[in-house]
């Protein structure tokens, strides 16, 4: 029984459905006589020949319109998705990506204006607060009125103006609105007191926000538009670091100090 329950097994393998042995085996379970019996040979069905007359008086047969149609491609929202994601994708890559464009901090500066005699000063605050009669800076700034033949004593013109305006907020408060500021500030201000002679510009930021000029312009005189004449200073910290630059200032006060000297 083992034996035949393993060749069923070995046969089942094999995919082998019914089967006959050529002997006898022992112990193999006797066989169905329906698969002893001889198959049936088949019969030859006749096939009649048609007429050649016939054939050729037959009237063409119609056109089958189903198997005539011609067939039409409808294109699939998700395949033609699918299809032109690659070409999109690879024109976005092509694309240049547009540069942000870059917002220009805002400068950071305190400044005051100050009248002395036929002049007006627009000195850079060294600390961002005005100057007492002890600083260092505003004793340079007496001695340099002095020596320039104005009062050592200059008077307060408004508020010093510090930039940036605002510690937060959407403003525009870069180099150009800065500029802007400051120049319609100081000619606000100017219009208020008696005519000016010459606008001393003591120190980078009011060189560069009220004269629209860089540290080049030390100890040239510039023409503003609504502002007049003005003459370019260093600013009082950098002469106490470097006392070099006194003697070239010296040399440029000899010729604009007659600008004003002839008003006095």
């Amino acid at each position: 029984m083992i034996a035949e329950l393993r060749r069923r097994a070995y046969l089942g393998a094999m995919q082998v459905a019914s089967w006959l042995p050529r002997v006898e085996l022992p112990f193999a379970a006797p066989s169905r006589p329906e698969l002893l019996q001889p198959p049936e040979p088949e019969t030859p069905v006749a096939v009649e020949p048609v007429p050649a007359v016939a054939r050729e008086s037959a009237p063409p047969s119609a056109p089958d319109p189903v198997a005539e149609r011609p067939r039409i491609e409808v294109p699939r929202p998700g395949v033609a998705a699918r299809a032109a994601k690659p070409e999109s994708t690879e024109a976005e890559a092509e694309a240049p990506v547009p540069a942000k464009p870059q917002v220009a901090p805002p400068p950071r500066f305190a400044l005051q204006l100050l009248r002395a005699g036929a002049c007006a000063v627009l000195v850079e605050l060294p600390t961002g607060e005005p100057l007492q009669g002890r600083d260092p800076a505003y004793l340079l700034l007496k001695d340099l009125l002095r020596a320039a033949g104005l009062p050592d004593s200059p008077q307060l013109v408004g508020e010093p103006v510090r930039w940036p305006l605002l510690a937060r907020g959407s403003l525009d408060q870069g180099p150009q609105a800065a500029l802007e500021y400051v120049q319609s500030f100081v000619a606000a201000r100017l219009e208020e007191q008696e005519p000016c002679a010459c606008l001393w510009l003591v120190g980078l930021p009011a060189i560069r926000f009220a004269g629209e000029a860089e540290a080049e312009a030390y100890h040239r005189e510039l023409q503003i538009d609504g502002l007049g004449a003005a003459w370019a200073l260093p600013g009082l910290e950098l002469l106490m670091d470097e006392p070099a630059r006194k003697a070239e200032l010296w040399q440029a006060m000899r010729r604009v100090r007659q600008r004003w000297m002839a008003d006095s």
